[in-house]
């Protein structure tokens, strides 16, 4: 079944986007659909274009736009393609960067460290065989690439240990379930590390995925094309859920700023509220970040 998925930071990022009437938006990260629905319920005639590189959550979306007055057209794409499936200027453009609920729990693709599933971890619903998948890393990449991407992706500071033992441990038998990892994980951190509040294998899991989707060089490029498709006066407005992706949203968003091409809505980033954080505990680490793009004098 479906979980309920809900969107981060709604309210602040739908006004935060300034919309007008008959606007043109980008939603490059359509998910469980959230952000887009609140734009047709608020905007009606709204058009907008969603994007994601999973085809299976448009069709378990379909049946909520049924009522509402949008046109909404799904595409099947990262949004590091959006300079090419989108042909002409946009008004708002939304980036969450976070999994949807869905994916975490029911995509059967290894995301969650809590249910037995392949390691896949691919944010493609059907993964050829050419494609990159957790499975690969852990089991033939080398131990100091992957101490690097778990330190570096992950920011694990106990890396150099789990990638030893992911190393020792697939000279006995490949290492095929998210379970066979964890167990790894925990094998190597030590009896202390683990009864830490943040899971012991967040860290390694949240590295993996982003290494086999690419997530850091998929953002860099998709916070260029998406500014490259604004309207002067549109806005864009990413929400971001670790400290990686929110300094290159911070470092693009102060370069455009310094080249006098924009102007920040918000200085520093909007959080959740204790309210969204009791309702939603995934929102804790999440920061919204607001710029408009202006015309160069």
């Amino acid at each position: 079944m479906p979980s309920k998925h809900l969107p981060v930071l709604l309210k602040e990022t739908i006004e935060g986007l300034n919309l007008g009437p008959k606007a043109v938006v980008v939603d490059c990260t359509f998910g469980g659909g959230g952000h887009s629905m609140e734009i047709c319920k608020r905007f009606p005639n709204t058009k907008i274009i969603a994007l994601d590189q999973d085809k299976s959550v448009f069709e378990k979306a379909q049946s909520k736009f049924k009522d509402l007055n949008c046109n909404i057209t799904f595409v099947n794409a990262n949004f590091r393609d959006l300079n090419k499936v989108v042909k002409d200027e946009v008004n708002a453009i939304i980036f969450d960067l976070g999994l949807s609920s869905d994916q975490l729990e029911n995509s059967e693709r290894g995301f969650s460290f809590i249910r037995r599933e392949p390691l896949l971890m691919t944010m493609k619903e059907n993964p050829s065989p050419e494609d990159l998948t957790a499975y690969d890393v852990v089991n033939t990449w080398e131990e100091k690439s992957l101490a690097d991407i778990i330190y570096g992706y992950g920011e694990e500071k106990l890396s150099r240990k789990i990638a030893k033992a992911i190393v020792e441990a697939r000279e006995k038998a490949d290492i095929k379930t998210t379970f066979d990892l964890v167990a790894i994980i925990e094998g190597a951190v030590g009896r202390a590390y683990k009864k830490q509040k943040l899971h012991c294998a967040t860290r390694t899991f949240q590295a993996l995925r982003i290494a086999v989707n690419d997530e850091l060089g998929a953002l860099k490029a998709g916070l260029w094309a998406g500014f490259e498709k604004l309207k002067p006066g549109g806005r864009m407005a990413v929400i971001s859920f670790h400290s990686l992706e929110d300094r290159i949203v911070k470092n693009f968003y102060k370069e455009k700023k310094a080249e006098g091409g924009a102007v920040l809505i918000n200085k520093k980033p909007i959080t959740p509220g204790e309210a969204e954080i009791k309702e939603n505990p995934r929102s804790r680490s999440a920061k919204l970040r607001i710029l408009e793009k202006q015309q160069k004098q």
